[in-house]
């Protein structure tokens, strides 16, 4: 997709997560659905038809229904994953969206969800506490975390992977990175990763993703890793100048988080997954943001069901 040379998009990079595990980091503007002010052709949103007559015998969506809204916790710092506006405060993103989605199968308008920020480091609290009826925003799957929260999914299989600039054809794969400089957040799962003998490469080790990517734009580094959604993100910001090589070399479920105890809540989260998953609206809402990088879309993994 083509962007516009205007002064509105001289905006140089915006921030993202340290990593799918990490903290917040930084802001930027927004237009709903994650596309830049100046994109142009860009694939439109499903609109998501409100289900009625819902009703589950699960003692989160009974509180829900009685309060008149969901309480749903995304990150807000994310572009084209779960992104807050700051003038509008509105939100977007592929999280957003798939939240949203869900929400709509469960019963609930739009103007019925309550958006939480969580940062990374309170989610297992906020979901366990009943801060939030549930969590989507880069929430891997794992056993640890399985121990203390339900989840429903994975809705998206990300792994860490490599963001380099678009006329950059050395670099093919984490097996070609031998010599070249790659850039992480310190103490990142991913530079951890990359920092592998096997891989030769010479690592960059920096504060935020933003400012490895605009390492990446002045070529002081040859690569960014972290998971591919958040590379996405950025590639989405500036599809001109950099891709995501799309060859992930570890493995990362995003689930749905909520109540470890409310099988029937993360029964139904499934269903509207496997619904909407079949029918494509999954795959309208990864184009519409996601798929804004250039990535082509793959469907989900199969969800586990437990």
């Amino acid at each position: 997709m083509k962007l516009r040379k205007t002064a509105a998009l001289a905006v140089a990079v915006l921030a993202l997560t340290a990593t799918a595990c990490g903290g917040k980091e930084g802001s930027a503007g927004d237009k709903p659905g994650g596309v830049q002010p100046g994109a142009t052709n860009a694939p439109a949103l499903p609109k998501y038809v409100v289900a009625t007559g819902v009703t589950l015998d699960s003692p989160t969506f009974k509180a829900a229904k009685e309060r008149g809204k969901l309480i749903i916790g995304s990150k807000a710092d994310q572009p084209y994953l779960g992104f807050e506006d700051q003038a509008t405060k509105k939100r977007s993103g592929f999280d957003v969206e798939i939240a949203k989605m869900i929400a709509a199968d469960l019963g609930f308008t739009e103007s019925q969800i309550e958006w939480k920020t969580v940062d990374s480091s309170t989610r297992e609290t906020a979901i366990s506490k009943g801060q939030v009826d549930y969590y989507v925003g880069t929430y891997t799957i794992n056993d640890k975390r399985k121990a203390l929260v339900g989840f429903a999914g994975p809705y998206y299989k990300a792994g860490a992977d490599l963001l380099v600039r678009k006329d950059d054809t050395s670099i093919t794969g984490p097996e070609t990175v031998k010599g070249k400089k790659v850039c992480s957040i310190t103490g990142s799962t991913p530079l951890q990763e990359i920092k592998q003998p096997k891989y030769g490469a010479e690592t960059t080790e920096l504060g935020k993703y933003s400012d490895c990517v605009q390492q990446l734009l002045t070529k002081q580094v040859d690569a960014v890793t972290t998971d591919d959604a958040i590379l996405k993100g950025y590639a989405a910001q500036n599809p001109t100048k950099l891709k995501v090589v799309g060859k992930p070399f570890t493995q990362e479920p995003y689930g749905i988080g909520m109540n470890k105890e409310d099988k029937v809540l993360r029964d139904a989260v499934n269903d509207a997954l496997e619904k909407r998953i079949q029918d494509g609206t999954y795959k309208k809402i990864y184009e519409a943001t996601l798929g804004l990088s250039g990535s082509a879309y793959t469907a989900p993994p199969a969800l586990e069901r437990y």
